[in-house]
Order: C-alpha cells, then sequence, then structure tokens
C-alpha cells in the first residue's frame, strides 16, 4: 500500500512503544527546562495501569542508582519510593542443585555513604507510576491502542503508518517497541545475536524469614537463580532453566512447582509460598547494528538485549533514555532540529560501547557459570573468593552496577536538563 501523500504538521518527536525506556523518554524530553518539543507516543496495546498495581508481570527490576536518578529528575520517583526495596549487598554462591551446603563464596554491601546504590522494584509498580506521569502530562500526545503497520519518509520527516489508517509526522521517529521491535525491522536494521537456549522463569513469593534487603544470586548448573528482595517479607524470584525443564517446570501444579523453587533457594529464607503468577520466556541476546539511521534512533530492548544474570537491562534503557534525552534538548537549544545527523551521530556514540560490552560480559558470564564441570567450577570459586577478599574491586562493581562510571549523562545523576 502507498504511503499517504499528505501527512499532518509532524511532531518533533514520536516514540514508537509504550515501554519502560519509552514512557520516561517521553517524560525526560518534556519536562526539560524550557524544552517546547512536541511528543506522541504510540502503543500497541492500551495504556492502562495494572489492577491495584497488581497485574500478570511477576518481574522486578534491581534500578541503579543512576536509574533511580532519572527517574527523580523526571518526576516519576516520589510515586515509586515507598514501593522500591534498597539493598543493603548482595550475596553470591556456586553449588550443585543438590547441595546440601551453599556456602556465600563473594559478599558485597551496596550502600555507599548511606545511599543505596541498588534498588528493588516490582515491575507492574514501576510501569503504573510511568503511565500515570505521562497521563499527567498535557504535552505528550497519546495514542493507544495504535499499530504501526509501516514507516516511511517525506521531506524533513518519518511518516508512520498505523493500522486505523491513520498517519503521523516526526523529525524524529524513536523505536522503543522492545527485542522484536517492527519499527527496526521495517527500517531496515539488522541485528546480531541468538538464543542461550535457556528460558527465564519469574515469580513473587512470601517467605519466613526476613531477607534483611540482602539479594542472594545462586550460580547453579542449569543456570543462575537470583532472589531479589521485596518491602516486607517478599522477594521476586528469577532464574534460567534449559528450555525442556523450564517447560517440564511451568506445567506443574503450584505445590509442584513450589517444591522445585523450594529446592533452589534453598531454606535461608525459610518456607515459602507463592504471592502471585509465574511466567516464563525464551531467553536470547541480540544487538542492533546501528543504534541511528535517517531521523530514527532506536531505544532500549530494541537496541539490545541482554542475559538477565545481572539484571541490567532496564537499566541499560534508562541510560539511553538519560543520553537521548540530553543529546535532544541540547540539540534544540543550538536551534538543531531533533531528527538533526548531529545529534543521532552524538547519540550513537554515546551508547554504542556500553550495549556491545554489556552483550558480551554477560553472555560471558552466563556461559562461565552455567555448567557443572568441576574442574571449571574449582577455578571459578577460587576467583570469586579472590575477589571477595578485594575491597577495591568489590567498591567497582559496585559502582558500576550503578550505572555512575564513565561519561555519565546529567539525568542519571538526577540533574535535571
Amino acid at each position: 500500500m502507498a504511503m499517504p501523500s499528505a501527512t499532518p504538521r509532524p511532531y518533533d518527536v514520536v516514540i514508537a512503544g509504550g515501554s519502560f525506556a519509552g514512557l520516561a523518554l517521553a517524560l525526560a524530553i518534556v519536562r526539560a527546562e524550557g524544552s517546547d518539543l512536541s511528543v506522541a507516543v504510540l502503543e500497541r496495546s492500551a495504556l492502562a495501569p495494572s489492577e491495584g498495581g497488581r497485574g500478570a508481570d511477576p518481574r522486578a527490576f534491581a534500578l541503579s542508582a543512576g536509574s533511580r536518578g532519572l527517574l527523580d529528575a523526571i518526576g516519576v520517583w516520589p510515586a515509586l519510593s515507598d514501593a522500591a526495596q534498597p539493598v543493603s549487598g548482595v550475596d553470591i554462591t556456586d553449588s550443585a542443585l543438590g547441595d546440601v551446603m551453599r556456602p556465600v563464596l563473594l559478599s558485597y554491601a551496596t550502600v555507599v555513604d548511606g545511599r543505596p546504590q541498588m534498588l528493588i522494584v516490582e515491575a507492574d509498580r514501576l510501569r503504573d507510576a510511568l503511565i500515570a506521569a505521562v497521563r499527567d502530562e498535557a504535552r505528550i500526545a497519546i495514542m493507544a491502542p495504535a499499530d504501526v503497520v509501516g514507516v516511511g519518509a517525506v521531506s524533513g520527516a518519518r511518516t508512520v503508518r498505523l493500522a486505523d489508517g491513520r498517519s503521523v509526522g516526526a523529525r524524529l521517529l524513536v523505536a522503543a517497541d522492545g527485542a522484536r521491535s517492527r519499527v527496526r525491522e521495517m527500517s531496515g536494521i539488522g541485528i546480531v545475536g541468538g538464543s542461550y537456549r535457556q528460558r527465564g522463569i519469574a515469580t513473587i513469593v512470601r517467605h519466613e524469614r526476613d531477607h534483611e534487603g540482602r539479594a542472594v544470586q545462586h550460580f547453579l548448573p542449569a543456570g543462575p537463580f537470583a532472589l531479589l528482595p521485596l518491602p516486607g517479607r517478599r522477594s521476586c524470584i528469577t532464574w534460567s532453566e534449559a528450555e525442556d525443564s523450564a517447560q517440564r517446570i511451568m506445567a506443574l501444579d503450584d505445590a509442584a512447582f513450589l517444591d522445585e523453587l523450594q529446592n533452589r533457594a534453598g531454606w535461608r529464607l525459610g518456607e515459602m509460598s507463592l504471592d502471585g503468577p509465574r511466567a516464563c520466556w525464551p531467553l536470547g541476546s541480540h544487538l542492533a547494528r546501528s543504534l541511528v539511521a535517517h531521523r530514527l534512533a532506536l531505544l532500549g530492548d530494541a537496541v539490545r538485549s541482554v542475559h538477565p544474570i545481572a539484571g541490567q537491562g532496564v537499566n541499560l534503557g534508562f541510560r539511553d533514555v538519560a543520553a537521548l534525552a540530553e543529546v535532544l534538548i541540547d540539540g534544540a537549544r543550538l536551534g538543531l532540529e531533533a531528527g538533526d545527523a548531529t545529534v543521532l551521530e552524538r547519540y550513537e556514540r554515546w551508547r554504542r560501547a556500553d550495549g556491545v560490552q554489556s552483550a558480551a560480559a554477560f553472555g560471558a558470564l552466563n556461559a562461565l557459570f552455567s555448567n557443572d564441570w568441576m574442574a571449571l567450577r574449582t577455578l571459578r570459586d577460587a576467583g570469586l573468593g579472590a575477589v571477595d577478599r578485594m575491597p577495591g574491586l568489590k567498591s567497582l562493581l559496585v559502582a558500576e552496577a550503578a550505572g555512575m562510571t564513565g561519561d555519565v549523562p546529567r539525568l542519571l545523576s538526577g540533574e535535571p536538563l
């Protein structure tokens, strides 16, 4: 079908995808000091909050200090602060599934100068806070549901064709529509990557004992198993399993599923009970061959997906948000259009290395720890023990996870644009 010959006056920025990153970018742009950029958000499904903050998404995110700074700077953090669990420290074990004892090989604090460098927030609570803020912002046009079926270009703008026949123009089109980004694909940007032949499983549990704010990462032969503390005696469980095993586990009834979970979690937190639904999804990695094209920028999962072994996916997306918002606002103050090539080239240079390094590092960690070869386990356990005796290196790990190393965008430091 041919693109319409005429389109309405273009928005400065059209964000395809009402994801965590997409919504945060919309807020960062319109709430920057003196910003008069027009913004629209297109989302395939209704942009509605979950019921009572609890929906079908059992995931939780380990927000870095940098992500908290961003959310604070764009005015979202006050709605989240009561729902966020500060992490006091992280304990790491490496054992076989049947081992009775799981000694902690590496342990480190995640509070620096009284400020937690990691906070756990349930996915539904984070998305609800972002949706509420976007809906309260009159300068953001929301089109939802809006199914993108085509992208094109006219003089000085991108065009987006929707399934209902509407056409939207954009000085800059941002693809924030997830790992299987249709906008990325329709724009001809390829990806590299592949499957880990694993599935991720997530659910939320209650437990007898207090977690004391500590996160736990059990490295098991099938993949990492994490307990992320939530407010109260609750934790989000996230673990990786081989595909066949994950499908078998997900097919179990609640009692048998809980037995599998408890076997992996151990009894550190006492007896557990399910406190929500469970979810399962295939694990893989990809990296877009380019972050930008003509009047187009990729954001969040449309850029890259990484193994959840370090829980950094949402933080990488928020780093994209902070960088893209900063170059857009700085460019606007210099009189440059949102889709100007100079602006987009700066974004590409800023964010390219982080995506490549993260994808490689998390993939390598998963390969290193997702096996039960005794000789390799002995070597890696010795390595974890060595790191545990090096406070300087542990401080570096905390700073890196906090998103506060390298060339840090202003929003990640909590500074308004």
